[in-house]
């Protein structure tokens, strides 16, 4: 799991990538939970929060855009 500040200092690509690879996961681990066994049910909730972490700094930096493109 990536800390917050880790994730405010990535660009938007990175963090588009690691979105897109958070959801991978999550989709690995709940087709695995649904299929056999799942070693770890934690991973799943950590998975949910990575991918609402990233969700949010890509809302505040699209806030943040459109508050300078207006102020302009």
């Amino acid at each position: 799991m990536t800390k917050p500040a880790e994730l405010h200092e990535k660009d938007d690509e990175q963090l588009a990538l690691l979105l897109k690879e958070t959801q991978e996961q999550l989709f690995r681990l709940r087709l695995q939970s649904s299929t056999e066994r799942l070693e770890a049910p934690s991973e799943m909730l950590k998975a949910k929060r990575e991918i609402a972490r990233i969700k949010t700094i890509q809302r505040q930096r699209e806030l943040r855009a459109e508050a300078q493109a207006a102020g302009s």
